[in-house]
């Protein structure tokens, strides 16, 4: 589009011209294309937003689904191991009584929960945090600060 001067000093839009020479004039002046132009844009990232939006639900339904069905799962693993734990202690009991079959089977599981508190521990405190995050957030105040030169 281009633009001229009228008679009354406001500016218009016109149009390029067409194959046949001649200038089509839209009537509208510069303001009133911006005017239009940002209601399009802010109708534009209002219907992105809701699109995003809706993106986001349908997304977290299925993370739900999805977790529901893995506590699911450690529930039932969970009484596999009851019930593999009550065998063994049944078949041990057969050699070393009951009460001792018991107490080993006990034993194998405490020992089982030790190392893998151990080896969460190990984990947990090898967790750097956000050390790049924490390095420009504290660069934040010197931005700011017009007396210094920003980085």
């Amino acid at each position: 589009m281009s633009e001229h001067s009228t008679h009354t000093g406001t500016h218009r839009a016109t149009a390029p011209p067409r194959n046949d020479g001649t200038t089509e004039t839209s009537g509208a002046s510069l303001g009133e294309l911006f005017s239009e132009l940002s209601r399009n844009v802010s109708a534009l990232v209002s219907q992105e937003v809701e699109l995003a939006k809706a993106e986001l639900r349908a997304t977290a339904r299925t993370a739900g689904k999805g977790a529901g069905m893995y506590a699911g799962a450690g529930v039932a693993g969970h009484f596999v191991l009851l019930f593999l734990s009550l065998a063994a202690v049944a078949g041990l009991a057969n050699w070393i009584g009951l009460g001792y079959a018991a107490l080993v089977i006990a034993a194998l599981w405490a020992i089982i929960a030790a190392v893998l508190f151990v080896a969460g521990r190990k984990q947990f405190r090898d967790v750097e945090g956000l050390q790049q995050t924490g390095e420009t957030i504290k660069e934040i105040p010197r931005t700011f600060n017009s007396k210094e030169d920003t980085p």
